[in-house]
This record gives C-alpha cells, structure tokens and sequence, in this order.
C-alpha cells in the first residue's frame, strides 16, 4: 500500500476507514488468573473510530478483564490488544493517553471535594480541560464545594464520567458504570456520553450486564460469554438477521440457541432474516447468545458483521 498523503494522515476525517486504525482492537487475547480462571479465550473484537459499541455479558464473562487489558491493567498471556494502533504492553503511556476511562468503582476519595478532584485531575492528565469539566458538573447540578464522600452513586458517576470528558480522549472506555445507578441517573448519564462522543466524533466501549440500557446509546454490541466472543456486530444488522423461532422443527444449521424468555416460554434464536419470524428485541438477541455459550461446543465465535 502507498504511503497516504500528509493532509490523509494528519486529518482523520479525510483518512478512509480501511485505512485508519480500530479504535480498540483485541487479537487471539486470553488470559487466566490462578490455575483455575480462565478470564478470556481466543477473543478477537475490532471496533471502530467513532461508534460506540456495547460490551454485554453477565458478571463473569471477562468485560472487565478485557477493558484493564486496554488500559494496561492487566496484560494478556496470548495475543494483543490495540488502542488507536497502540499496544500497551509495549507503551502504556501512549495508550493511555489516548483513553479515558470509567469504572464501576469510580475511584474517588471521599474526603476531597469535586474541585479538588478536578485540581488532581489537571496534575496527572496533560492537557486536562478543568473548564470544561465545570461546566459541565455545573449543568447537572454537582456542587464543586461537595466532597465526594456525599455524592449520591449517580453524582459520582457522573462527576468521574466529565473528569474522563475533560480529559479529551479519543477513546472512552467505561466499565459498568450504570450498575449502581438509579434510573433517572442512567439516563441523564447515558445522554451526556452520547452527546459529547457524537459531537467529537469521538470512540467509546460501554460494558453493562443491563442491556434495555445500551439499546439506544450504542451502534455495535459485542457480546461475551464465558471469556469469549459470541456476537459481534452493528445492532441493526444483528437484529435483522435473526429470528425467534418456536422449539420443534427448526433447522440446526441456523440456530444458534433456545432459551427462556421472562415468562418462562422456550424460545428459539436462529440466523435467519424469514418476515413470518418475529425480530428479536436486543434482549432476546443477547440472551440467545449467552445461552449458546453455555451449550458445550458452541459460542466460540463470533457472528455477523464486526462491530
């Protein structure tokens, strides 16, 4: 391939999308913990620059094994991990300042002020946009006086998501932020994530077992189960190229599982885009998944289009 021109690789907007590196990137990455926990096996994901994609599985299925990978936390025992084309393992910092990350516990000391979080901030983040993270704490209302030990779950959620906006990353990386969060707080959470990466153009992974929560945030879902790859695609394209089916006569070739929906009634997913089928709801989608990577010798790889 041709070297691309100066005005290609300064300005991302002009670089083709075959051209520009994944926003984060996993390959053949495994990893285990003791003799006994095997945290991810052989997962592959690829997600790209300026989408946001959902990371769904159940407590257990590797989420957050594979973000630390990502940030540098943790290192695979096989294969690799990118970020915008950068390996951690090898520069940690290049990396990680290219991301900005929320966990579930977001880190916060209690006795230190929402200012002075932001102070702290500034002092490990070169370029951090103290301005900007105040305004924005100032629209949702969070006292920059408040110490952080008095915030609600919902305001220290949100007081660590403008810190991570404020870093100006290109790559948003939040695990289970939501899982403790009220309704109302997920949905004014979710809202200014959406609005910020949209207008930057920006990348971002959210990891959550809840999916009605990712369902109108995200473009792509990756879904994990038992430490690997079941699912991995555009939301819209899962959704239509796939069915629910009742038990009986349903071709093994196309299904990928039968589980219980919440009413207890059996199910069956299948790839398949047949109008006389029921579309499945995104739930429907991941449970079928999770189901399959449950069943012996299935949900070893992904399906569909990548993320």
């Amino acid at each position: 391939m041709s070297a691309a021109s100066p005005s290609t690789m300064d300005d991302p907007v002009l670089t083709p999308d075959h051209v520009r590196p994944p926003a984060l990137e996993a390959k053949a990455v495994s990893k285990r913990f003791g003799r006994s926990t095997q945290a991810l096996r052989d997962v592959h994901v690829s997600v790209p620059q300026g989408t946001i994609a959902a990371l769904v599985g159940p407590n257990g299925a590797g989420k957050s094994t594979l973000i630390r990978c990502w940030v540098g936390f943790e290192s695979p025992d096989a294969g690799a991990v990118r970020v915008l084309g950068v390996d951690p393992a090898t520069d940690r910092a290049g990396a990680v300042e290219r991301l900005g990350y929320v966990s579930q516990h977001t880190g916060l000391y209690r006795g230190l002020s929402v200012a002075d979080h932001l102070t702290l901030a500034g002092t490990l983040r070169r370029g951090f946009d103290a301005a900007e993270a105040r305004l924005r704490l100032d629209q949702l209302g969070i006292p920059l006086g408040q110490r952080a030990g008095t915030l609600s779950g919902g305001q220290a959620s949100q007081l660590a998501l403008c810190i991570a906006l404020g870093t100006h990353a290109p790559v948003l990386l939040l695990d289970e932020p939501l899982a403790s969060l009220d309704p109302l707080a997920r949905h004014e959470f979710l809202n200014l994530l959406v609005a910020v990466v949209r207008e930057r153009g920006a990348t971002a992974l959210l990891s959550s077992h809840i999916v009605s929560d990712v369902a109108a945030a995200c473009d792509g879902l990756v879904v994990l189960g038992g430490g690997r790859v079941t699912l991995q695609a555009p939301i819209d394209a899962a959704l239509g190229a796939h069915r629910i089916a009742a038990p009986g006569n349903v071709d093994p070739a196309i299904a990928v599982a039968t589980f219980a929906r919440p009413g207890g009634e059996l199910a069956v997913l299948v790839r398949s885009a047949d109008a006389t089928l029921a579309t499945p709801s995104l739930e429907e989608l991941v449970m079928g998944y999770l189901a399959a990577a449950r069943s012996p010798g299935t949900g070893s790889g992904a399906s569909g289009p990548d993320v």
